[in-house]
């Protein structure tokens, strides 16, 4: 499957190819190979980007999720699972646990649900992978901070994760409190001086 036509309002090319874009819109509606869905530790779709997911995905999605806590348990920072795509431009989902602020080492917690939801979209072949502001919405991690983990995650990832197939990573954001912090810290982070 390849990217939609949407134009990202932000690009950045590493030096190991991997492209991070940020754009404006709904998750649901932007094709990906991969979505990834910020979720609770039960894979309970009822509210927020879960909710929306599992909405216009179908069925499906909340069925294999039942599926796979009843037989792998409750998902965490570094555990995601994924179901199938169900309706949605995707042809899977990554649902990860990202941290409920709060809760104790939260900048770390977020950290880890980045970059083990991008690595199983890596194991599963995904070209392309989409993913929402994780935590920043009912789990209450503030914005501003949750943008400079996520430069630092998709960053670190793109350095120490040998990939064979994962070539665009798109943040999908749908307020602008969001877009402009992500944009922010974006165009903050020092891409080129950190990369080697």
């Amino acid at each position: 499957m390849t990217v939609g036509s949407t134009r990202p309002i932000r690009k950045v090319i590493l030096a190991s190819g991997l492209h991070i874009e940020i754009l404006q819109g709904d998750i649901t509606r932007i094709p990906a190979d991969a979505i990834v869905n910020a979720g609770n530790r039960q894979l309970r779709h009822g509210g927020g980007v879960a909710g929306a997911i599992s909405r216009r995905g179908g069925a499906i999605i909340q069925q294999q999720s039942n599926a796979w806590v009843k037989k792998y348990g409750p998902i965490d920072v570094d555990h995601p699972a994924y179901t199938d795509g169900g309706d949605l431009p995707c042809q899977f989902v990554v649902h990860t646990a990202g941290p409920v602020w709060g809760e104790g080492d939260e900048a770390n917690k977020l950290q880890r649900a980045i970059t083990s939801a991008l690595t199983l979209a890596e194991d599963l072949k995904a070209v392309s992978v989409s993913l929402p502001a994780i935590s920043t919405g009912i789990f209450g991690f503030p914005v501003d901070q949750a943008a400079k983990i996520f430069m630092q995650a998709m960053r670190d990832f793109s350095q120490k994760t040998e990939r064979r197939f994962l070539q665009t990573i798109m943040i999908v954001l749908y307020g602008r409190d969001a877009l402009q912090a992500f944009t922010r810290a974006c165009d903050d982070f020092e891409w080129l001086k950190k990369e080697p």
